[in-house]
């Protein structure tokens, strides 16, 4: 009797399973208005990136029909995209090298050494990031115009108007996040592995290069995606301090050219938009399985 009775009692885990049915429900629901309200934006500069301006005009941006790859080909010749793609390309890539690199060696020192001031110099690296760009823009702009360089690195004579002033400020800012994520992750390097590697006679270098580095891959992954997006994304401090070397712009500043004196082809802006946005998709693509090991990595600890 007892026994039939236990048999015939459902188990818990399975009637806790069926009450949070409609919960999941609920939550997919949620999850799923929240991203189509998410894309809607990227879907409809889409849509309206292959209709034609004048066939917008007459009928209306809810309307559907005009199609045309016109604006494509509009964007890829008259815009010169390709050139800026180039000049991106020059500022992003050493950018985000020069980023993970030095963010590397600084939060080694600070997971690695214990001393005095370690905690309030990983507080000035994370201070830039505090600060909105707007408010540095003066002292940046009068400094970058005082301070010299060879012609061979600068048409202007100086670091404004160069890529070299343009990748040193996006270092800059990106610095201390790096930092300050990459020294977390470090901290939870085993200890026992350095002390194997002093016994050994490895040096601080080898310590850092040669053990460190392989073991925070997953972390540099993930942020090489995230400072891709960024850098290479980045308006503000492009259109500043480059002025007027306009022939220097990268992507993101050069799809101010296809706005009118006065008026505006939202669908070509549309298709360069589409066109900006390309490499970034591609490269998020590509380091997808890194970005979410990085992100979620430690996750399961403790």
């Amino acid at each position: 009797m007892s026994g039939a009775r236990v048999a015939a009692t459902p188990p818990r885990r399975r009637e806790g399973g069926v009450m949070n049915k409609p919960r999941g429900r609920v939550a997919v629901a949620i999850m799923l208005t929240l991203s189509l309200l998410w894309l809607f934006p990227l879907l409809w500069a889409v849509l309206n990136s292959f209709r034609n301006y004048g066939y917008t005009q007459a009928h209306g941006y809810l309307s559907f029909g005009g199609w045309t790859l016109g604006n494509y080909q509009h964007v890829w010749q008259d815009g010169q995209l390709g050139k800026y793609f180039v000049n991106s390309l020059i500022i992003t890539v050493p950018a985000v090298i020069l980023t993970l690199l030095l963010s590397s060696m600084v939060a080694f020192v600070l997971a690695r050494f214990r001393f005095r001031f370690g905690l309030p110099l990983l507080a000035i690296f994370l201070a830039a990031n505090l600060l909105p760009p707007q408010a540095l823009l003066i002292p940046v702009f009068r400094i970058y115009r005082e301070i010299p360089l060879p012609l061979a690195m600068s048409d202007t004579g100086h670091l404004l108007g160069s890529y070299w002033g343009l990748i040193a400020i996006n270092v800059a800012f990106q610095l201390g996040f790096c930092t300050f994520v990459l020294t977390n992750y470090m901290k939870t390097l085993p200890l026992e592995i350095y002390e194997a590697a002093e016994v050994d006679g490895a040096s601080v270098w080898r310590q850092y290069w040669q053990i460190t580095m392989p073991l925070v891959r997953p972390a540099l992954a993930a942020l090489a995606t995230l400072e891709v997006t960024w850098i290479y994304n980045e308006f503000f401090w492009a259109t500043v301090l480059l002025g007027g070397q306009g022939d220097k712009f990268p992507i993101t500043s050069a799809l101010n050219n296809l706005k009118g004196q006065y008026f505006t082809d939202y669908n070509l802006l549309s298709a360069g938009s589409v066109l900006v946005a390309l490499p970034v998709l591609v490269v998020f693509f590509v380091l997808q399985k890194q970005l979410v090991a990085g992100l979620t990595l430690g996750s399961t600890k403790g």
